[in-house]
């Protein structure tokens, strides 16, 4: 299983968001490569990055942030947040994204990401972030009605290869993943990142026995709650780690 340390930005800081909330937010730097290079010298192969206030507008708004991450040697870097059309895909792809993470843009006009997907296969992904099994979009604002574990299988039909799955209620809180729902993703023929709410190594464990094929970890690495050597090796390991 993969892990990719979270670096979510706004007003190029890198900040936590609380389920969500635009107006409960911590501070955990000024420097997005600085912490990208800790990451990196725990072991870090994959980076998972959101440009917080491009998801709120609907356009980018950390860019400079976010080619410096990506121009970083060494690491696989997956993008989102106000991604809303083409161009900025090849922006990003072209600048070294390794994946572009599609949100508020799959729900709303769904063509555009089966189009998307056809001509860029697994370089896009679709982030399907729940509130109450509920597809929320617009930076987590706004609740849009749709079955999230059945968009998920949607987009499967549609020929998405990766999806990014985050219960809100979880993020930020520290208590612990939904893993109920990333066992009913099992039925789905796609590769889910678990999001929100990773704080614990037995969950780690969980997912990667379950085949979940990668697991975001944000503040629990920020706080210290969780070590990023030890969970990569964890998510390599075949067993469980004493």
């Amino acid at each position: 299983m993969e892990i990719f340390p979270a670096i979510d930005l706004s007003g190029g800081q890198v900040v936590r968001l609380r389920q969500g909330d635009y107006g409960d937010r911590q501070v955990y730097g000024s420097d997005p490569v600085r912490i990208a290079r800790a990451f990196l010298a725990q072991g870090a192969r994959n980076l998972h990055v959101v440009d917080l206030d491009g998801a709120k507008a609907g356009e980018a708004k950390n860019a400079d942030s976010i080619r410096a991450l990506c121009a970083l040697p060494g690491l696989f870097v997956q993008v989102g947040g106000g991604i809303r059309d083409e161009k900025r895909i090849e922006e990003l792809l072209g600048c070294g994204a390794g994946r572009v993470i599609l949100g508020t843009a799959a729900v709303r006009n769904f063509p555009f990401v089966e189009d998307m997907a056809q001509k860029y296969g697994g370089q896009i992904a679709v982030g399907v972030d729940a509130r109450d099994g509920r597809a929320a979009v617009a930076g987590w604002l706004e609740d849009t009605g749709v079955d999230a574990l059945e968009f998920c299988g949607k987009l499967a039909t549609a020929g998405v290869r990766t999806v990014i799955y985050t219960d809100i209620a979880k993020d930020g809180e520290l208590s612990g993943a939904n893993l109920a729902a990333y066992r009913a993703l099992r039925e789905i023929p796609i590769d889910v990142v678990a999001s929100g709410g990773v704080s614990f190594e037995h969950e780690l464990a969980a997912l990667r026995d379950m085949g979940t094929y990668g697991a975001i970890i944000g503040k629990a690495l920020y706080v210290k709650k969780l070590d990023l050597a030890r969970c990569i090796a964890l998510a390599d390991a075949k067993g469980d780690m004493a």
